[in-house]
């Protein structure tokens, strides 16, 4: 019976659409009678005849162009339909169709619609205008198609007037899937949002990027090339042409996959909610719809291939649309699918890794030129767009890089040649000390010893300067926060300490060999050792300990330079720094006025006029420091100090010690008491006739009174001489000589050293 059903549907669908339709039930491809009527709608016909009457009738004219592979989908909707009637699913329960050929016309199809929006029942069949369409029942519940989606959207947007289940088994087009303007709409298919999806994914995975895309003139066509244009630049895809063909072309050799039918057809009541959440499966896959009414169907991937001039298409994979991947059908599929790699098909060559796209004048972003990666940036990956950053403060890169390197760590440390240099000075200036203290230790009791203040004042101005020596080493090797602290420290204080003791005696000189008054009242008064000295030193102990304590020196790393860090000492307090040292040239200069003042004492005895050498080599090599520090940078700017350290220290030692040194060991005939006493007598002794003639001519000039008898004072002096050559006390020549001058000058003096 059922042979016999679709054998005559066969002839009918044949023969009816080739007569012109006079009756509504001459429209009809195939139907059946039942309690419940499911529409279907196929293009059978490729094409509709163009009208040649003008002007054009309203009226549904003949097509042609028969579909086998489309009737073969009816047959098999008739088909499934009979089965359910034959079982007992639907007890009661029978179905029947109503099949329309739409002629691949969105016009027929909608004719067609409007036949399925009818009223049930109705002695005429009419489309009933109303505001709520709930309690409407219209002659047919659901509707199977149609296939091509233009026309499925234009039935589609008609359906939804009384929310009628419309189920697609070949449109594709992803604006289906919007559930706000097709409601109803459900497909066996999946959208073309997926299928576009894995085509640019195929390209990618082939290694193309320059390709050419034909489209038909219709909606799916114009959607589907939208989808696929974003799709393809997702994945750095260039489209080079777009062909739009006419819609609706036939092709034979383009297999067409007969669509799933309903397995079950249910009740009436709540249908498109049934529908939406059913689930069947065909024995391997399970499938149901999506929010979207889409079918979790994948794609299958088809090779064209020609072999001996016969296209030949072969099925490689499949792709999964929910995991994005392609599943091959086995291992010479997957190999063939490798093989798609070595068609070229880019604009470009690829940039290698090191390298970047520089895009041309040309309008799509495949055609590029490929540009070095500048430094301290670099690509990873072939054709990137842009180079990556590395992290300047540990890593660097060269040009045309693909990966960066860690930076060098680099600062001053034992074994770089001049650190070996400066620490060598150090050690030598250390051996000059400690061969000073053991000469002066032996010969204790000397006049150049004790004219330096004895003893103990060397051996502190000695500790000091070999603090100092040793201060230099802390300015080497790997920086740490107690190394950063000490060093600046021990060098500011000890230095201090030795401009203090220095200062002291400079101080000391002047006040024994002035011969003001006034002056010596005055340098009297100013002249304590002990507490100048503690306090000179005390305020540079204050300024450290503020700078430890609000801006402590700490370990920094310089990452300004390209390959390397360098790892130095941050000072903290530039203010700090600059304090500390301005509070030692502040001191040395006064010391260096004290000394100037002093510098014309006994020849070999001079030590005001090295101290004033000592000063200047002092001054000329920091004010040096100032510009050549603030304009160097790198590993060797702990150097920098090290070296003027090093000169100041050098340079105040050698004009303190030295000359007393060589006057010990080779002019020891000079370093007998006698000798001093003599020296000093001498100098008194011009000093004393110096200052009486000074007197008398200003006395002569202001008042016009001689008071002076230079005779008498020759005499005078001359008495006294014998005396002072017998070797009396140091002070009783001062003694003596003040009175020498007692006329001139009728105050009484007292000097020692």
């Amino acid at each position: 019976m059922a042979l016999v059903i679709i054998l005559t549907t066969f002839f009918v669908i044949i023969l009816a659409p080739s007569q012109p339709c006079q009756t509504p039930d001459d429209f009809v491809a195939a139907t059946s009678p039942g309690h419940i009527l499911i529409g279907g709608l196929f293009a059978i016909h490729e094409k509709m005849l163009s009208s040649e009457n003008y002007p054009r009738r309203p009226e549904i004219q003949k097509c042609f162009g028969f579909e086998i592979s489309v009737f073969l989908q009816t047959l098999a909707m008739i088909h499934s339909i009979e089965m359910i009637n034959n079982s007992t699913l639907l007890p009661g329960v029978k179905l029947g169709y109503e099949i329309y050929d739409t002629c691949t016309e969105v016009t027929v199809a909608m004719a067609a619609a409007l036949r399925f929006l009818s009223k049930f029942n109705s002695s005429k069949e009419t489309v009933e205008f109303k505001c709520n369409y709930s309690s409407y029942t219209p002659r047919v519940k659901a509707v199977i198609g149609a296939g091509y989606s233009e026309i499925t959207i234009a039935i589609s947007r008609m359906l939804n007037l009384e929310l009628m289940p419309q189920v697609s088994y070949e449109s594709t087009a992803e604006i289906l899937s919007d559930k706000i303007r097709f409601p109803s709409f459900l497909r066996t298919v999946p959208s073309d949002f997926y299928q576009t999806k894995a085509m640019a994914h195929l390209i990618q995975k082939s290694g193309w990027n320059w390709i050419g895309v034909i489209t038909t003139d219709d909606d799916y066509g114009r959607l589907a090339l939208n989808t696929f244009a974003v799709q393809a630049a997702a994945n750095n895809v260039c489209i080079a042409f777009r062909e739009v063909l006419p819609a609706f072309l036939s092709d034979n050799t383009i297999q067409v996959r007969i669509n799933q039918t309903l397995e079950k057809i249910i009740a009436e009541a709540q249908l498109l909610h049934v529908l939406k959440n059913v689930t069947f499966s065909n024995g391997r896959n399970s499938f149901h719809f999506d929010a979207h009414g889409d079918m979790n169907t994948g794609y299958d991937v088809l090779l064209w291939k020609e072999i001996n001039g016969h296209m030949t298409i072969t099925k490689m994979a499949d792709y999964d649309l929910q995991n994005d991947v392609f599943i091959f059908t086995g291992q010479e599929t997957k190999k063939e699918f490798r093989n798609l790699k070595q068609i070229q098909s880019k604009c470009s060559k690829e940039c290698r890794p090191g390298q970047m796209k520089k895009t041309t004048r040309s309008q799509h972003t495949c055609c590029y030129e490929c540009v070095n990666c500048p430094e301290n940036h670099y690509s990873n990956q072939t054709d990137m767009d842009h180079c990556l950053l590395c992290n300047n403060k540990t890593h660097w890169s060269p040009v045309g890089s693909s990966m960066c390197f860690e930076k060098e760590v680099e600062y001053l440390n034992w074994n770089d040649p001049l650190a070996i240099l400066l620490l060598a000075l150090s050690l030598v200036g250390i051996m000059f000390v400690l061969a000073i203290g053991i000469i002066f230790t032996r010969n204790l009791n000397t006049p150049v010893v004790k004219s330096s203040g004895g003893l103990a004042v060397c051996y502190v101005i000695l500790l000091c300067h070999l603090l100092n020596f040793v201060s230099t080493g802390f300015f080497i090797e790997e920086p740490q926060d107690f190394t950063c602290k000490t060093r600046q420290m021990l060098f500011g204080v000890s230095f201090t300490l030795c401009i203090s003791c220095i200062l002291m005696k400079s101080l000391k000189i002047l006040l024994a060999f002035s011969f003001d008054p006034k002056l010596q009242i005055f340098l009297k008064c100013l002249y304590k050792p002990i507490p100048i000295i503690f306090i000179c030193t005390s305020i540079q102990v204050v300024i450290c300990t503020l700078w430890l304590i609000f801006a402590a020196p700490a370990v920094g790393e310089n990452v300004s330079l390209p390959r390397v860090v360098i790892l130095e000492c941050e000072e903290g307090s530039i203010i700090a720094f600059g304090s500390m040292l301005g509070y030692i040239a502040i001191l040395a200069f006064i010391c260096f006025i004290f000394a100037f003042k002093g510098r014309k004492l006994p020849e070999n005895y001079n030590e005001a006029k090295f101290i004033t050498f000592g000063m200047l080599i002092y001054f000329i090599a920091w004010i040096t420091f100032i510009p050549v520090y603030a304009t160097t940078f790198g590993k060797y700017l702990p150097a920098v100090e090290i070296i003027v350290i090093l000169i100041s220290n050098y340079g105040i030692l050698c004009c303190t010690f030295f000359p007393k040194c060589y006057i010990i060991l080779c002019k020891q005939e000079t370093n007998t008491k006698s000798a001093f006493l003599k020296m000093i007598y001498s100098y008194s002794s011009h000093s004393a006739d110096s200052l009486a003639v000074s007197h008398v001519s200003l006395d002569s000039t202001n008042s016009n009174i001689i008071m002076t008898n230079q005779d008498s004072c020759g005499k005078s002096a001359a008495s006294k001489k014998s005396k002072d050559l017998q070797g009396q006390a140091f002070s009783h020549i001062y003694q003596q000589n003040a009175t020498s001058v007692c006329k001139t000058w009728p105050r009484k003096r007292i000097s020692s050293i």
